[in-house]
């Protein structure tokens, strides 16, 4: 997934368990999107994933976490233009 994951993607969280380490609970929330601020090449010690998600909580999640969210495609959406009105010079 590292690969396709980059700087501004959206990812979802889908796994909240207790860190790998340190087996304290995370402060992800399961269903919440974060962005991602950057992605680190590193092994993760879960064996599982081969990069660390940068999402702006505490430090960094193995990607295994999340799932990556499709883009948003671009809609194009009809304007009304306001045309100035014409003022009638009375005399």
């Amino acid at each position: 997934m590292s690969d396709a994951v980059g700087p501004g993607d959206l990812v979802l969280c889908v796994n909240a368990a207790p860190n790998h380490a340190t087996g304290r609970p995370v402060p992800l929330q399961v269903g919440e999107t974060y962005r991602v601020i950057a992605v680190m090449e590193f092994a993760c010690p879960c064996g599982r994933s081969d990069a660390l998600l940068d999402v702006g909580v505490d430090f960094a999640w193995c990607q295994t976490r999340f799932r990556l969210l499709p883009k948003p495609k671009a809609e194009t959406k009809t304007r009304r233009v306001s045309l100035p009105k014409e003022k009638e010079t009375v005399r």
